[in-house]
């Protein structure tokens, strides 16, 4: 039997009194918005959509409140003959203390996606890093040791300190890890207890369960992640799991440990409950969606869970950013409003929007 060194376990959630506001960013029509990122040293603030009609642009920052494609023009426009100069499905981004943005541009075959159609039967993938200093590619990963018929990935986080990428793959159930340098990858963690859903357990949004046209659940194993400002720990978990869990990189960043080793430096944070996107901030503090609720909640270095803040307006709370001017950033995907979820009935209430909100003193 696997062990997992427990560090904090906890059911109670402190609701605060003096919950924060939130405040509309930019808004976005029918162009659903997925990841975000903040630029530490700049406060610039990037937002990336899937490629799905109505397309405009796959990744943007938004200046003023409105949607300037980045790097370029040309990086956003449709080209399947050109895929590796071009974006497919911009999933994920991570703004660094480097000022570098990167990019994670992922679209995993059908059987694998968390979100697919079941028809397409290879993956395709890249990372870029972007420098924000002149808005230059210099660097694209490719990830030509994954298996693309079954790879999704999904999230990303840069370590700098050891020149490692680590990113959530809820196909393979598993972490990668990405060596900057050398541009391979490993898969650790594999169907490990930390990675996979919870039997049984459904997504329950707006009084339903969240269930496609043919009667599927929506599932996801490992999905969101964060990393700490000092790179010492790695937060994870699937979004069908209740459970928040963390590795300290030395452990991830050690090619001599086996998946068995792995396992038992995992460590059960706290109890959470559903959750999509994560991000932690310079205090330690892992700050999570709580679609159920309408919420973001966080938990703190104690192992505390507590509400930064409840609205209607946050539905389906997916990806975070943090700014130098104290608010925390967040995409309202609205994803178990789409028709795929309601028998074909469109639910969402547009426009789509980004929001921000005040950290805790």
């Amino acid at each position: 039997m696997k062990k997992f060194f427990v560090l904090i376990f906890t059911l109670s959630i402190t609701y605060s009194v003096m919950a924060q506001k939130l405040i509309e960013v930019a808004s976005f029509g029918q162009n659903q918005p997925i990841g975000v990122a903040v630029a530490p040293k700049t406060n610039r603030l990037f937002v990336s959509f899937p490629h799905t009609e109505p397309y405009l642009f796959g990744l943007t920052e938004i200046v003023n409140g409105r949607r300037v494609p980045f790097p370029d023009a040309e990086w956003n426009k449709v080209d399947t003959a050109a895929t590796e100069s071009h974006f497919v499905n911009v999933q994920d981004l991570y703004a660094d203390h480097q000022n570098y943005l990167w990019v994670l541009d992922s679209s995993p075959a059908g059987g694998a996606a968390v979100i697919g159609d079941g028809k397409k039967k290879q993956g395709r993938f890249k990372l870029l890093k972007i420098s924000l200093d002149d808005n230059k590619v210099q660097r694209i990963y490719t990830f030509d040791d994954l298996p693309k018929d079954k790879s999704a990935l999904n999230d990303m986080v840069i370590d700098n300190s050891r020149q490692l990428a680590y990113l959530s793959d809820p196909g393979l159930h598993a972490i990668v890890v990405l060596d900057l340098q050398s541009g391979k990858s490993r898969v650790v963690l594999r169907d490990d207890r930390s990675t996979v859903v919870e039997p049984g357990l459904k997504l329950h949004l707006d009084g339903k369960d969240v269930v496609d046209n043919k009667g599927n659940p929506f599932v996801s194993n490992v999905n969101g992640i964060a990393l700490t400002p000092d790179a010492k720990w790695f937060y994870f978990r699937a979004i069908n799991q209740t459970k928040l869990y963390r590795i300290a990189t030395e452990y991830l960043a050690n090619i001599t440990l086996t998946d068995a080793d792995l396992s038992t430096k995992v460590q059960l944070v706290a109890e959470t409950g559903i959750c999509h996107g994560m991000i932690a901030d310079s205090k330690g503090n892992i700050y999570l969606s709580d679609s159920p609720e309408h919420a973001i909640q966080y938990v703190t270095t104690d192992g505390k869970t507590h509400v930064l803040v409840k609205d209607g307006r946050l539905i389906w709370p997916d990806s975070f950013g943090i700014g130098n001017d104290g608010y925390l950033y967040v995409s309202a995907s609205q994803m178990n409003r789409l028709p795929k979820y309601n028998h074909g009935e469109n639910k969402v209430e547009y426009p789509y929007r980004v929001y921000k909100v005040q950290l805790p003193k």
